[in-house]
């Protein structure tokens, strides 16, 4: 059996590739109206995102984004990719996002805007993909156990 097998090995040919395989060139995704699409997740939000040039309008659910997101740290958040990619005040932006909490709806803003930069210009993924805008944040809500209040709290022992 093993004399099969070994002969079988020396007649398989491994031929090298002669052709190289080119890095994936991306392309411009736009729809109809001119927009690019983004969908952005972050903990239990989802973020449907539409971005076209413009003077830098951001509208989170038919408000302001000042407005809708009145901490400044969330505001931030929001604004990162227009950031690191050098593109602030270039692109408005309309976008509507529901489920989960304020922290979670500006996470799951901020990577739908950065898929839709992407999208628009295919150049900025390298800019924006180091910085982590990319990546959905997997992080989420550890789930409650049996026999325990919490996630991980237990009852309270009493010894007697």
């Amino acid at each position: 059996m093993s004399s099969t097998l070994e002969e079988q090995l020396k007649s398989v040919e491994v031929k090298p590739s002669t052709d190289e395989k080119e890095a994936a060139v991306r392309v411009q995704k736009l729809d109809k109206f001119g927009r690019a699409y983004g969908t952005g997740r972050r903990k239990g939000s989802v973020a449907r995102v539409w971005l076209k040039p413009g003077n830098g309008e951001v509208i989170v659910n038919g408000k302001p984004v000042l407005k809708y997101f009145t901490r400044s740290v969330l505001q931030t958040i929001v604004m990162q990719p227009f950031t690191i990619s050098n593109r602030a005040g270039r692109y408005d932006v309309w976008c509507t996002v529901n489920g989960g909490g304020l922290s979670g709806q500006a996470g799951a803003v901020r990577h739908g805007i950065s898929r839709a930069l992407a999208d628009y210009e295919p150049e900025l993924r390298s800019v924006l993909k180091p910085a982590g805008m990319m990546t959905r944040d997997s992080r989420t809500v550890e789930r409650k156990k049996f026999g325990l209040m919490k996630a991980r709290r237990s009852f309270q022992f009493s010894k007697r």
